[in-house]
């Protein structure tokens, strides 16, 4: 192995793949756009609830990629993340990058109210702390959190793969327009109205103190007799969605389209999501979504689940080469 100095990176062995048990359908397509296989693991859940993993060979010295996510069940899925990380780093591998299409307490990024936890800062510590040298996410709910890792990582958007479809759908839509769910993702709303040449309006949302909920209050812009597009980062128990559906509906809107990233659809997202005037979801397999929900939600709409593992691939073969990332996106 080359030694670490100024000039020179440090070259590290083959890729090799691990995954996790959350997300089996992303590790595989990642595996299949790298064809390069999913190497052997026993994951065992004990009945003390302790998980146990066993490496079948050994990545002395090689450049592993473990593929986990930190979605429903949280708390199993991010020891199993924790414990193999720590695994392969016993193994001595050359470098581990924990790849984590959606992470996990990333709202719990900051003290807005007394005696409360950054939690998003203790799961970086832990995940820095069981052996990971690198990371990958995409889409974090706040851009401050890639401070709170000390290792470098990338952190990536799927908003490119959201763009494209929205490009293909434009030549159907009536003077559309893209909405926010609240004031707070106004930024991303604009750059990506900017991107697809159309005007944004926005919610104005506020949460109630002892329940959290979100309630839409008015509707800034203009969306009568137009194709709406409302844009999030994540759909967790679907409220803000479907009332700024709601909302857009009472303000004229005609078709309605919902773009969200992240499906983490907790209970009663699906539910919601369907009895809203929503006709076109797009979103993408960065959470498993099960497929009655994804039955029940096509009775009355059309959904696009878009595939992250070819971006997800890509970006692990340019971190293995030393490559940059950002050419991918033209930055």
């Amino acid at each position: 192995m080359a030694q670490k100095t100024s000039h020179h990176p440090v070259m590290y062995g083959d890729i090799k793949l691990f995954a996790g048990t959350a997300i089996p359908e992303v590790a595989q397509g990642i595996a299949e756009y790298l064809n390069v296989p999913i190497s052997g693991r026993d994951i065992i859940d004990y009945p003390n609830e302790n998980i146990w993993v066993r490496l079948h060979n050994s990545v002395r010295g090689q450049d592993v990629y473990l593929i986990q996510n930190t979605s429903r069940p949280v708390h199993r899925n991010l020891m199993e993340l924790l414990i193999t990380l720590q695994t392969l780093r016993l193994d001595s591998a050359g470098r581990v990058t924990a790849v984590i299409p959606h992470l996990s307490y990333t709202r719990s990024d900051k003290k807005d109210k007394p005696r409360v936890p950054i939690t998003a800062r203790l799961v970086a510590d832990m995940i820095e702390i069981a052996g990971a040298d690198r990371y990958m996410t995409m889409d974090m709910h706040a851009g401050q959190i890639q401070g709170f890792f000390s290792i470098p990582g990338d952190v990536l958007t799927a908003y490119h793969l959201l763009k494209d479809r929205l490009f293909q759908l434009l030549p159907t839509m009536k003077d559309p327009v893209v909405l926010t769910v609240d004031l707070g993702f106004a930024k991303k709303g604009r750059n990506l109205a900017a991107e697809l040449g159309v005007p944004i309006s926005f919610i104005e949302k506020r949460r109630r103190t002892k329940t959290n909920a979100a309630q839409a209050l008015s509707l800034i812009g203009d969306t009568t007799d137009r194709d709406v597009i409302i844009v999030d980062d994540e759909v967790d128990t679907g409220g803000s969605m479907a009332e700024a559906a709601m909302v857009a509906q009472q303000n004229g809107a005609r078709e309605i389209f919902s773009v969200f990233v992240h499906p983490v659809f907790s209970e009663p997202a699906i539910e919601k999501l369907a009895a809203s005037p929503i006709t076109h979801l797009i979103t993408t397999n960065s959470v498993p979504v099960a497929p009655e929900g994804i039955k029940t939600l096509r009775k009355k709409r059309k959904v696009d689940i878009l595939d992250i593992s070819p971006l997800l691939g890509e970006v692990i073969r340019r971190a293995h080469e030393g490559r940059s990332v950002g050419e991918m996106f033209d930055e």
